[in-house]
């Protein structure tokens, strides 16, 4: 399955590598050559759906728990002043996306969506300190039952020039469902409440829509 924002780059690639195929034959000598071009050709439509592929991720929703938004490395757990929205502390995870990962951004939560704003921005390597305050991005916060409110922000990398964010403010939002789509490598930063627990570490890989990222943390008796 393939999401819907490939569409279009899809077919493009589909019949610019079918038409790079048949030239190739007819035209291309000597025969190791057109056989090279052939091969790079396929490679490319290969490459270009398993970018843009969809896996689907059945999710019964937890109020307990954080699930990762996308597939990727963490790269970043810390407290941080934000900013922009809660202007006060948070715990930052950050989860980096390589070229081969699944690029769907997925909701961590179930909830409503009480922000969701576009930042223009630079396009600085999605692994730099300051991608998440000056790069291209959006920011969304969800209001949980039980997380209270929770943010993250969808970061364009070097080469992501298309950010796709489909939160809109006062949605209400299910734990698991598509919330966008970033193209060509980036980072999602989860913006999270002082008192949860963090579950993953530094450098682990998460699947979206199943590795939980934070619980609630359990209170003393």
């Amino acid at each position: 399955m393939f999401h819907k924002e490939g569409q279009k780059i899809i077919v493009t690639t589909f019949f610019l590598v079918v038409a790079l195929i048949l030239v190739a034959q007819f035209y291309v000598s000597p025969e190791w050559l057109r056989f090279v071009v052939q091969i790079v050709a396929l490679v490319l439509l290969i490459l270009v759906l398993q970018f843009f592929r969809n896996p689907k991720r059945p999710v019964t929703p937890n109020f307990d728990e954080i699930l990762a938004p996308v597939d990727g490395k963490v790269v970043v757990i810390e407290e941080v002043e934000e900013p922009e929205y809660f202007k006060e502390k948070r715990k930052q995870v950050s989860i980096f996306m390589s070229p081969v990962n699944v690029h769907v951004t997925r909701y961590a939560a179930s909830g409503t969506v009480t922000y969701s704003k576009y930042h223009p921005g630079k396009y600085l390597v999605a692994w730099h300190p300051k991608s998440s305050t000056e790069n291209e991005r959006t920011t969304v916060v969800l209001h949980t039952p039980k997380f209270g409110e929770i943010g993250y922000r969808q970061i364009a990398g070097a080469l992501a020039r298309r950010i796709v964010n489909y939160a809109e403010e006062g949605e209400q939002v299910t734990q698991g469902q598509d919330a966008g789509f970033i193209k060509f490598g980036s980072r999602v930063d989860l913006l999270l409440p002082l008192d949860c627990d963090i579950s993953v570490k530094l450098n682990q890989k998460v699947v979206g829509a199943k590795t939980c990222i934070a619980s609630l943390r359990q209170k003393d008796d």
